[in-house]
């Protein structure tokens, strides 16, 4: 049995997350005894600064930021135009974000507790009554509309600043598709169904073909009940770093 201090003795998880998130994960999880993989199947590219933000940040109200690379990103584009406004609060949606936006000097973020997804933001009571209301969105190109939707719904005038876009790396997956061989991995970590979109076609057949003896673990639901989701043996929905830990000793006891 496991000590304490190494509750993932022996478990292989591959870490799909952008290369620097991954690293950070993967040091997480080797200090609790696993065997982190890291296989970026997502990666972060700024876009260039296409419009002049300054009187959308001035008449702003609010100030939502969809992840952390929203924050690194967009505040590099808001600085890059002079200095963010004092009357405009901030929001992020999860931990990670609004860890990210407090390390950039935000006293104050809105932010749920516990999952870490657009609707756990939209629950929350500062985005309740936002009739009139002028809210900004720093995201990546492209992705869901529900949040936008959803505030529009409640009378808000809803902007987006995309500053970043999502590419598919290129990487060699035989030394993934190596270890999976030999029985070294056991979990797969991804945090959008992008990733999991992207994660398949980078392993191709052969990878696919472990899948059926391989844990997936997300964040939220609308990952787990994707169709490429159920090609994997089980599902996990687990918090993002805070519960990555504790989710995958319970796969390591149970299995």
């Amino acid at each position: 049995m496991s000590a304490p201090s190494q509750p993932l003795a022996g478990l292989g998880v591959v870490i799909t997350r952008p290369r620097a998130a991954a690293e950070a994960l993967a040091a997480t999880l080797a200090a609790a005894g696993a065997r982190p993989f890291v296989f970026p199947a997502l990666a972060i590219e700024p876009l260039p600064e296409s419009r002049s933000l300054g009187p959308e940040l001035d008449k702003c109200d609010l100030a939502i930021f969809v992840s952390a690379n929203a924050v690194e990103h967009g505040l590099a584009l808001v600085r890059a135009q002079g200095a963010w406004p004092l009357r405009a609060p901030v929001a992020g949606i999860g931990e990670a974000t609004a860890r990210a936006l407090r390390n950039s000097g935000f006293g104050v973020v809105i932010s749920p507790k516990g999952r870490h997804d657009s609707e756990s933001l939209l629950a929350l009571d500062e985005l309740k009554s936002v009739d009139g209301r002028k809210i900004l969105i720093f995201r990546g190109q492209g992705g869901r509309e529900l949040l936008r939707e959803a505030l529009e719904s409640r009378g808000a005038h809803v902007t987006y600043v995309e500053c970043y876009r999502r590419t598919r790396p290129a990487a060699d997956a035989a030394p993934l598709l190596h270890a999976w061989a030999l029985g070294e991995i056991q979990a797969v970590s991804v945090l959008s169904a992008e990733t999991l979109e992207n994660f398949v076609a980078m392993i191709g057949p052969e990878g696919e073909a472990h899948l059926s003896q391989t844990v997936l673990v997300v964040p939220h639901e609308a990952i787990a009940t994707r169709s490429l989701a159920g090609r994997f043996a089980r599902v996990i929905i687990s918090s993002l770093d805070a519960g990555m830990v504790p989710a995958l000793a319970s796969l390591r006891v149970a299995s």
